[in-house]
């Protein structure tokens, strides 16, 4: 018996001490998401370090291919237990400090157009210490939840060496051989100029990628290479065509909040990169590119533009695409997103699009985000790819983590709707779904010096154009594309044109404002483009020119007892150049019409306006 009972004991305790053995921590889902496990939640015992990742390039001409600074941190259990795991991946050229926007950094605006600017300031940034940790965006969020994250710094920028480019080649090549990197297909090094390698032995492969902004566009970089591994992407608010950025059908128009921005001025923001390499960057990329080819006497698009169109780079993408953007980010606006998504689509891929009605920025809600990355990253089925609704929306008055799901964007019940003006200068006219002939023309005159919140909220004004409809009787629904189309003459040879869509009477801003009070959409045009976005053409004064543009898109609900108006003027305080007073824009009516994308078509026109 005793013999027997020490063999039971002996027995229990192997088969415990296997059983213990084979319990791993691993990722929990439930719901489709990857829940926080205990275990990967304690960032004490994470594990981080840097490192540096060769690339195929070499971009600051140092007879070297370029290694960028990449930071990892993973849960302990990816060594210990050997545990294998995915990745989040976010790319930056803002981890390592910026340059300040001191007076004179941003172009001269006050200045008539086709003029050469006066030149600019051009500052050095200081860059923020030399630490291994890049940075912490993402970690608390997705390392407790069972992923890697890892951080890298653009080329030349912090750590990593090369030199920026804003938006050329090396900015795609860099975050793809991170990729390659983490699936054994390039080397990467504990020194930036060492040979001691670093292997990522504890990653599956499967990468997912996002930010915010720049840190946006860079996802949408790296998939358009193609490369594998890279599973899935949700850029946030992302620049995807810089000059869809700085420019606007024709226009030297600047991003929203930053006046007199361009594509020179953020590659000095962003340089942070090795200073013994700075001029020699700065005088063959800055200088010898960016500088010669953006144009800003013109604004016409070349090829310089055309390359750094990740629209025109879509061919190899297949990463899945989740795009989120806000309705009302005069920043980085509307239309990028939308047109990478439209493309995507039509390309086959899987896509999802989320637009809440703020500015700049705004992620999708987490669960969102868990469910996409935790569908293509760990191959959980919870239908994230099969969903009927592809567009989710924040509706005016809602929480951003409450969006409203429709079966796409923009939303499919919508019927384009043709406005025609009826004259009424110097107050409102009206906009009428019936056509109005010998309507004639009517002018407005320049001047910069009047905000365009000045000229919505005047009673009358002989510096802008404004045709407003009825009194909505019921909520009328807009959701996808405004397009103008206008014929007009300048009294000079060149005339800025901007055109809005707004919600009467303005508001005037308080605590309890909200972002869609006022401005419905807008754009902006050079007259000058009228035949062709790349050859400008002087205008003749007293011949009419016709032409149409987009406004960005949209998507919302203007309340009853509000007007839609349309407000046609010239320069734009906030976004275009500052020509002296004076131009007179003449508009004619009978050839001039607004055509807006109304939910429930003529029916619900009839229904709010009649």
């Amino acid at each position: 018996m005793k013999i027997s009972f020490k063999i039971s004991l002996l027995a229990f305790g192997f088969f415990a001490c296997t059983n213990y053995a084979q319990t791993k921590t691993v990722p929990v889902f439930k719901n489709g998401e990857a829940q926080i496990v205990e275990a990967f939640n304690n960032p004490d015992t994470w594990i981080r370090h840097d490192l540096w990742v060769e690339t195929t390039f070499d971009s600051d001409a140092d007879g070297r291919p370029d290694r960028m600074h990449v930071d990892v941190t993973r849960p302990p259990q990816t060594e210990t237990e050997g545990l294998k795991l995915p990745v989040i991946y976010e790319s930056s050229p803002y981890f390592a400090g910026t340059a300040a926007l001191s007076e004179g950094v941003m172009w001269n605006v006050e200045h008539e157009l086709g003029d050469t600017p006066p030149t600019r300031v051009h500052p050095e940034v200081q860059r923020r210490g030399k630490r291994p940790i890049i940075a912490n965006s993402q970690v608390r969020t997705w390392v407790p939840r069972g992923y890697i994250v890892v951080h890298s710094s653009s080329p030349g920028t912090g750590l990593s060496q090369g030199s920026p480019t804003v938006g050329g080649e090396n900015e795609s090549l860099a975050p793809k051989a991170v990729i390659d990197w983490l699936n054994g297909r390039a080397k990467g090094y504990t020194t930036p100029d060492g040979n001691e390698e670093v292997k990522a032995y504890w990653t599956t492969g499967k990468v997912g990628m996002t930010g915010t902004s720049y840190n946006g566009t860079i996802p949408l970089a790296a998939a358009t290479t193609g490369v594998e591994g890279l599973e899935a992407i949700i850029p946030i608010a992302p620049n995807t065509s810089y000059y869809h950025y700085y420019r606007s059908n024709g226009l030297v128009r600047s991003p929203g909040g930053y006046l007199g921005e361009d594509i020179d001025v953020l590659y000095d923001f962003i340089h942070s990169g090795d200073e013994s390499k700075r001029a020699g960057n700065n005088k063959r990329v800055r200088d010898e590119i960016l500088m010669k080819y953006q144009d800003r006497e013109t604004g016409d698009y070349n090829d310089f533009w055309e390359g750094r169109d990740y629209l025109n780079q879509m061919k190899h993408m297949k990463a899945a695409l989740f795009m989120s953007h806000g309705f009302n980010d005069w920043n980085v606006m509307p239309e990028h997103s939308y047109r990478i998504y439209k493309k995507a689509q039509e390309m086959g891929l899987e896509t999802k699009i989320y637009y809440h009605q703020n500015g700049h920025g705004g992620p999708p809600p987490v669960t969102m985000m868990n469910r996409w990355f935790s569908h293509y990253l760990f191959g959980i089925d919870n239908g994230v790819e099969n969903e009927k609704n592809k567009a989710w929306i924040v509706r005016e008055h809602d929480d951003r983590e409450n969006p409203t799901p429709y079966a796409d964007y923009p939303n499919p019940n919508a019927e384009p709707i043709t406005f025609y003006l009826t004259k009424g200068a110097p107050m409102a006219g009206s906009l009428t779904t019936q056509k109005v002939t010998e309507q004639g023309e009517e002018n407005l005159i320049d001047d910069v010096t009047i905000s365009s919140a000045e000229l919505a909220n005047a009673t009358n004004s002989k510096h802008r154009l404004l045709y407003v409809t009825p009194i909505l009787k019921q909520d009328l629904h807009l959701s996808g594309i405004s397009t103008i189309k206008i014929k007009l003459t300048n009294s000079k040879p060149a005339a800025n044109l901007s055109v809005y869509l707004v919600s009467l009477p303005w508001q005037e801003k308080t605590k309890d404002s909200k972002i869609t009070d006022n401005i419905i959409t807008r754009g902006w045009a050079d007259p000058q483009n009228y035949n062709s976005l790349r050859t400008s053409e002087k205008l003749k004064p007293g011949q009419f020119y016709e032409f149409s543009f987009n406004l960005q898109p949209d998507d919302q609900i203007i309340p009853k007892g509000q007007q839609i108006g349309l407000m046609i003027f010239s320069s734009d305080q906030e976004f275009t150049l500052w020509p002296k007073p004076g131009t007179v824009l003449s508009v004619n009516l009978d050839a001039t019409s607004i055509t807006l994308p109304v939910v429930g078509g003529a029916a619900a026109v009839k229904a709010a306006m009649e």
